[in-house]
């Protein structure tokens, strides 16, 4: 039980997480976030937070609602819960803390712990990133991670289909 509790622990309301990132920054951690739906974790997922942890010392995961993912993903998905996906990532010995948001973007988050760096996908422009602005006006620094060809959780829906 010690291990689950462990890693429960690492999930965190948006109030908890900004007390947890003060402490963090007291100590002169690097704060690297990143942010996605992660319904069906593949390689190219597990890639890009690798390449996000390496980035700084502390990495901090924000996942869409579920209520988030249907308005952005359609009313089939998710597939896992966001109680799972929390979870699945929290396990991961590279992640330091989860949050899960409501809003459609993680401004909201972005703008309360104010990390130092901000990873997002290289399927995106720093212009289309929710918060990028926001990080750059505060000294912080916006990374594009590379992406791995033919890999997404839509196609991986679509293969499960047949």
């Amino acid at each position: 039980m010690k291990a689950i509790q462990h890693i429960t622990e690492k999930i965190y309301t948006l109030e908890e997480l900004a007390k947890q990132v003060l402490r963090w920054k007291l100590k002169s951690k690097t704060i690297v976030f990143t942010n996605g739906v992660f319904d069906l974790l593949h390689k190219g997922h597990v890639a890009s937070l690798n390449q996000a942890a390496s980035n700084g010392d502390i990495l901090i995961i924000g996942i869409n609602s579920d209520n988030s993912v249907k308005r952005l993903k359609g009313p089939s998905r998710p597939i896992q819960d966001e109680a799972t996906r929390a979870l699945l990532l929290a396990q991961m010995m590279i992640t330091d803390a989860v949050v899960i948001f409501e809003e459609d973007t993680p401004l909201h988050v972005i703008k309360t712990i104010m990390p130092d760096v901000l990873v997002k996908g290289g399927d995106y422009t720093i212009e289309q990133i929710a918060g990028a602005k926001e990080v750059i006006e505060n000294g912080g620094k916006v990374i594009l991670a590379d992406m791995l060809d033919g890999l997404s959780t839509t196609k991986t829906i679509e293969k499960m289909k047949g």
